[in-house]
């Protein structure tokens, strides 16, 4: 019986392999070619899942996307039913025999785009460039002040960053937000990046232009430059902080030695973090505006998704069948790149996953995800991790965050904890769900281990992802209507900066009339 049930089972494949056509090689040789440096991958293999067309791009695993140049359909060195009587040292089977050949049409072949080209005229980037910055700062200087009601120690720049005015004040402070248009896919003809390329340096570069602020704590230095004792004292600290993190979560403590109001000078007031009003385009850096945003991403999922379908249905004379014998032309691939590939000590064969419409742009992808069981160190959020998002990998700095169902505004987590979901935040290239993730990180002189395991999420650059502080206070006396809290602050200037906004304490009883200080959030 067992026996029985055990033959009757079959393997199923994951959804997300299904979703797009790949090969896995029985063979890869390198063809040399016209560039200096760059060469043409041949990939010969049983084509799986669904239909290649010459003109889609492909993915070869390690190595980055591609072009095709070319699709050959081989006869199949091991068909299924076999002639009768033949002879098996004939030498028509030691010798290629090619039945057919798809080349790409220059006009319907997908362009291999990583970066939007913004338009400086189209308004696309939100941050003023340094002509209007000192064009409005001469005119600050020359305009007159306009005198206004402002709550009680308010001063003029304080009042231009409150969103919500507390209630027994009327005067109401909007924010000058900079007028900028969302970015869409933009299906112009652009200029085409070098296809030797791969993701991890396509990453990295987004990487290292948006994650230049360190994130609470003192980022680990140069190993190389530390001794023993201090690599232990870094890693101690940053225990430390993590289970700071874990226990007072958003609580800081105000400096002693630099004013709170200049410290705290890029937060802004919120009288509550799940209605408050906050712009996704404000005040957005002109970098931003070469990743790329769909105007609905489930949409545009079905359409790509349908069109696959059709591809699949009809047959095309630039497209392969499903179970053929391919070899497929990959074009610029970077020569030492592909030396490895092919090198006869290696035992894994390679994988030219098809893409579908799109997936070779960069933008920002959001992920659940969850500290594995067996890793035990601290994960901090920006520290740099290996992505595998199902046939990709790639090194980025993931941005953690909470996942909040009732808000658009998600609070930044400065570390990934045990036992519960986050959302890692990434620049990677687009990628349509579902799609699993194994997060790996890097341990010296060891093998990277998993870390953190995932699902993609969703695709959207304009996900409003706050830092939250909370100030904190020792309280002295308490009484119906008020309290005196010691330690909050330590300069009178302090006080009146902050006095405008309602305080919320969490060992604090919510007394009526009573001055509470608010939660301070920055972008």
């Amino acid at each position: 019986m067992f026996m029985r049930l055990f033959k009757e089972q079959h393997l199923s494949s994951p959804h997300w392999r299904n979703q797009r056509p790949y090969v896995m090689s029985e063979e890869a040789c390198i063809k040399p070619g016209d560039s200096m440096g760059l060469c043409t991958l041949l990939v010969s293999g049983y084509l799986r899942a669904h239909n290649l067309s010459v003109n889609q791009l492909v993915h070869v695993s390690g190595a980055g996307d591609f072009q095709l140049g070319q699709i050959d359909i081989l006869k199949d060195p091991c068909p299924v039913s076999e002639r009768k009587n033949s002879d098996v040292m004939d030498s028509d089977d030691n010798q290629i025999q090619i039945i057919d050949t798809f080349v790409p049409d220059p006009l319907n072949q997908e362009p291999l785009l990583v970066e939007n080209i913004p338009d400086p005229l189209a308004g696309e980037q939100t941050w003023p460039t340094e002509a209007e910055m000192e064009e409005a700062y001469e005119s600050n200087k020359q305009r007159k002040v306009v005198k206004r009601k402002l709550p009680r120690g308010t001063s003029e720049y304080q009042a231009a960053w409150i969103v919500d005015d507390t209630d027994d004040e009327g005067d109401d402070s909007q924010n000058d937000n900079p007028d900028g248009a969302g970015m869409v896919i933009d299906e112009k003809d652009h200029s085409e990046h070098d296809s030797d390329s791969s993701d991890i340096d396509a990453v990295s570069h987004f990487t290292e232009k948006f994650d230049q602020e360190t994130i609470g704590g003192s980022e680990m230095g140069d190993d190389e430059n530390l001794t023993k004792e201090q690599i232990e004292e870094d890693i101690k600290r940053i225990k430390e902080s993590n289970a700071d993190d874990e226990e007072f979560p958003d609580e800081v403590e105000t400096p002693l030695d630099v004013p709170a109001r200049k410290r705290f000078a890029k937060y802004r007031g919120l009288k509550s973090f799940r209605t408050s009003s906050w712009d996704p385009k404000e005040s957005l850096p002109p970098e931003y505006a070469r990743i790329f945003a769909f105007d609905k991403f489930t949409r545009t999922q079905k359409h790509v998704l349908a069109k696959r379908a059709e591809l699949d249905e009809e047959s095309s004379k630039d497209c392969a069948r499903i179970g053929s014998y391919v070899m497929l032309h990959v074009k610029n691939v970077p020569t030492d790149v592909a030396s490895k590939l092919c090198h006869p000590s290696r035992r894994l064969p390679v994988v030219v996953s098809g893409l579908l419409e799109h997936e070779s742009k960069i933008s920002v992808l959001h992920f659940s995800i969850k500290k594995h069981d067996s890793y035990e160190a601290p994960i901090r959020s920006k520290e740099p991790l290996i992505f595998n998002v199902g046939f990709r990998q790639f090194t980025a700095r993931p941005l953690f965050s909470s996942d909040n169902i009732n808000c658009n505004k998600h609070k930044m987590e400065r570390f990934l904890h045990h036992g519960r979901f986050s959302i890692a935040s990434v620049y990677a290239p687009i990628s349509f769900p579902p799609v699993p993730l194994i997060v790996l990180k890097n341990i010296d002189g060891q093998q990277p281990v998993i870390a953190a395991v995932g699902t993609l999420k969703s695709v959207d650059p304009d996900q409003i992802i706050l830092k939250k502080i909370v100030l904190t206070g020792y309280p002295q006396r308490v009484s119906k209507l008020k309290a005196m809290v010691r330690y909050m602050f330590h300069h009178p200037e302090d006080v009146r900066w902050f006095k405008s906004l309602l305080s919320c304490g969490r060992n604090m009883a919510n007394a009526a009339g009573s001055r509470r200080l608010s939660a301070l959030t920055v972008r």
